[in-house]
Parts: C-alpha cells; sequence; structure tokens
C-alpha cells in the first residue's frame, strides 16, 4: 500500500461513526474494491484495529484507539498526502516535494514495525504517470499557477486552442488542476460551461480581484468527471472494419477503448478472413479516420462509405508527398547549361 493511499484510507475510517461500504471507500481513495479489501487486510496486519463485517448489513469499522495521529503532521502535510495518485515528479511541478516527502516520512516510521515477513509495497511497487517517450514538461508549469488557483479568484487567461494560429484571452472560473496521462490542466468554467486548458498552450494569465463564479454544489472532482466523462462518450461516428489479427493487441495499445475488436459473430455483419478481425472504431468527427493510417494495408474499412472515401483521400495524399519526380523528355532529354 502507498503512504497516500493508507492515509487516505484511514482519514475515511476515523471520519464516520458508522460502517462504511468498501464500495465507498473504492470511490474515495480511487482504486478497486478488490484493493481496498487487499489495503484493509494490511492494516489490520500493521496491528490497526479494523473491523470488517460481510453481508448485506456490513461494513468496515475503524475501532476506537486506531486513530491515525495526525497531530505531528503540518496542515501543509496532510494536504499533500490526501492527493491521490500524485508521483513525486508531479508534486515537485507542485512546488511541494518538500511537503510530501516530510509527510510520507512520517508516516512510515508510524507503520515501520509493523510485523510480517512481507515487504512493505512501497519498497517493491513505484509510479511514474508521464507517457512513453515523454519529452518533458511542455509549456507552463503548474507551480506558477497553483498560488493564483488556491486563491479562489477569477483569471484573465490567454491561450491557444489547438486549431487555432493565434492565442486569445478569456476570463474563466478555475476550480483548479487535472494532471492526466502525464501532461497538466486547469480546469475552469467559462460563461458557465466546463472546459479543460492544457497548460502547454497557456501562454499568460492574470489573476483579477473577483471571487470565482462556479456553479452551485460542483467540486473539481464533479467538473472532471463531467469533462473526461463527456469527451470518452461524446463519440457520434463508428467506422466498421477488418483488421489483420496479428494488430489487433497493438490496435487496443494504441486506440484504447475507442477500439473494439469483435469476436466471432458478434458486431456488425463482416465477414473476416482466416488471419482476420472486425473491428469498430468510435470517433467524434470523421477526421479522427487520421488514426488508422498507422495500420496501411493490413486495415480494410468497410463502413461507412465517407470514411473509406476520406482515408482514401488520405492515402492519396501521403503518396503525393512521397512520389518520384518524373523523368525528362526522351527526345529533348535534360536541359543542359549553355557553354560558355
Amino acid at each position: 500500500m502507498t503512504p497516500d493511499r493508507f492515509f487516505a484510507l484511514l482519514l475515511a475510517l476515523q471520519t464516520r461513526r458508522d460502517p462504511v461500504t468498501t464500495t465507498d471507500l473504492a470511490a474515495e481513495t480511487g482504486v478497486s474494491v478488490r484493493t481496498v479489501l487487499r489495503d484493509l487486510r494490511w492494516l489490520q496486519d500493521a496491528g490497526f484495529p479494523v473491523l470488517v463485517e460481510r453481508g448485506r448489513w456490513g461494513g468496515v469499522t475503524l475501532l476506537p484507539g486506531g486513530a491515525l495521529d495526525t497531530a505531528r503532521l503540518t496542515p501543509a502535510e496532510r494536504d499533500q498526502l490526501a492527493l491521490h495518485g500524485l508521483d513525486d515528479r508531479q508534486r515537485h511541478q507542485l512546488g511541494a516535494a518538500a511537503d510530501g516527502r516530510r509527510a510520507r516520512e512520517k508516516v512510515a516510521a508510524r507503520t515501520a514495525g509493523a510485523p510480517g515477513p512481507l515487504l512493505p509495497l512501497s519498497a517493491v511497487v513505484t509510479t511514474d504517470s508521464r507517457p512513453w517517450f515523454w519529452s518533458g514538461t511542455q509549456g507552463l508549469e503548474p507551480s506558477a499557477l497553483i498560488g493564483d488557483v488556491r486563491r479562489g479568484v477569477r483569471l484573465r487567461i490567454r491561450y491557444r486552442r489547438a486549431a487555432e494560429a493565434a492565442p486569445a484571452w478569456q476570463l474563466v472560473d478555475p476550480y483548479g488542476l487535472l494532471a492526466k496521462a502525464g501532461r497538466w490542466y486547469l480546469v475552469a468554467d467559462r460563461s458557465g460551461t466546463p472546459r479543460l486548458y492544457s497548460l502547454e498552450r497557456l501562454t499568460d494569465w492574470r489573476p483579477t480581484a473577483a471571487p470565482r463564479r462556479l456553479r452551485p454544489g460542483i467540486s473539481l472532482a464533479d467538473a472532471v468527471a463531467e469533462l473526461t466523462t463527456g469527451w470518452e462518450t461524446s463519440a457520434g461516428l463508428h467506422i466498421h472494419g477488418l483488421l489483420a489479427a496479428r494488430h489487433a493487441e497493438r490496435a487496443g495499445r494504441i486506440l484504447g477503448s475507442r477500439v473494439t475488436v469483435h469476436r466471432t459473430g458478434e458486431g456488425p455483419a463482416l465477414a473476416p478472413g482466416p488471419d482476420q478481425v472486425a473491428i469498430t472504431l468510435t470517433c467524434r468527427n470523421l477526421e479522427e479516420v487520421r488514426q488508422l493510417l498507422p495500420f496501411g494495408a493490413d486495415l480494410l474499412i468497410t463502413d461507412p462509405p465517407e470514411a473509406r472515401a476520406r482515408l482514401r483521400e488520405l492515402a492519396a495524399e501521403v503518396v503525393a508527398q512521397y512520389a518520384e519526380p518524373e523523368p525528362a523528355d526522351e527526345e529533348t532529354g535534360p536541359s543542359r547549361p549553355a557553354p560558355s
């Protein structure tokens, strides 16, 4: 169990008088129910009086005497341990590496004497949230912006959208920052609508004197869930095709949940060959058919017709880009410079 999750799990238990379900604990700590059950067993083995009652009316209770002593932690240290999922690099980017390190050291000192022959999970598991081939932080550092975000004021940000040539100023009401897939985002409302702003494209900002105006009852976690769920489920176009079976695993790695590899007899009415699988790619718009270019001739799009036509256009552009120059006319031959 990581120190972050250890602290969060005990904090969730000691703030409740009534038993709490493992489902609720999983939601609070950001892990699966199976992981929560494994963590609870670890706490019991470490000597904490955790009572787990199964059944319809059961739940998890921390008995008296088992509360984590947070008096040794400063408010900044408690704040850092309550941040789930951030690795040391991301804490450094927030300018909070020292607080996080001190808090983990104090928590580790409390559990160092835990009995058992197994090595601590923190000694055999590490995290690295950077994507593969990561080239380093681009754009604005989160530590530069976090101070004004924590003040709870409206911000004027200078932001360049992906489809725009130049950045433009806009007024936003920030919820906070999101670290996802190795990148940082500002989560904010603009005119009452939640948006994600990549710090890579945020070129400047100005804090205002006005307090932020958030939608009532909406927290940072609520806004993030709304944005990410909408982003991943807003696909309105389904592209069907036949893919060489040897690339099925690679398609899953590249396209993630956007691609479905159908079993025989499932999905659209396709007739894959002996070395093919039927796939469906969900997209928000037709231009996302570009994601299928890496599979080249090993993929045949079968439907819809506009996706076939667009991929054909893209392939023709690639061919034209690498076309050999036309040979010179055989009768006239290549032009030669006049003798001096």
